[in-house]
């Protein structure tokens, strides 16, 4: 069984830099982050290979977040700079069992996070 715990959510003004981490407890391959704002469904944000070399990213963030993997800490970061209103979300993390690139679906992941809440003030 893997447990994922994230940090590092807050407020932050239109234009600032937030840095979201998540801590796995087990072996994991493939992670990635997902958010969900009020009344929208959950959506894929970024993903990581389980090596840490092959990086993928929505079309809405790509070039503002950049996710990356500390592979002998078993952890994972998502770096988010020029925030957006419209990245206001819960964000989650979690992990695959499969060592395949392009995970983008929410069914793809076996394991989640609580979620950390994402606020970006206009």
């Amino acid at each position: 069984q893997v447990q994922l715990v994230e940090s590092g959510g807050g407020l932050v003004q239109a234009g600032g830099s937030l840095r979201l981490s998540c801590a796995a407890s087990g072996r994991t391959f493939s992670m990635g982050w997902f958010r969900q704002a009020p009344g929208k469904e959950r959506e894929f944000v970024a993903g990581v290979t389980w090596s840490g070399d092959i990086t993928y990213y929505a079309d809405s963030v790509k070039g503002r977040f950049t996710i990356s993997k500390d592979y002998a800490k078993n952890t994972v970061s998502l770096q988010m700079n020029s925030l957006k209103p419209d990245d206001t979300a819960l964000y989650y993390c979690a992990a695959s069992l499969s060592t395949r690139t392009s995970l983008t679906r929410e069914y793809e992941y076996s394991y989640w996070g609580q979620g950390t809440q994402v606020t970006v003030s206009s």
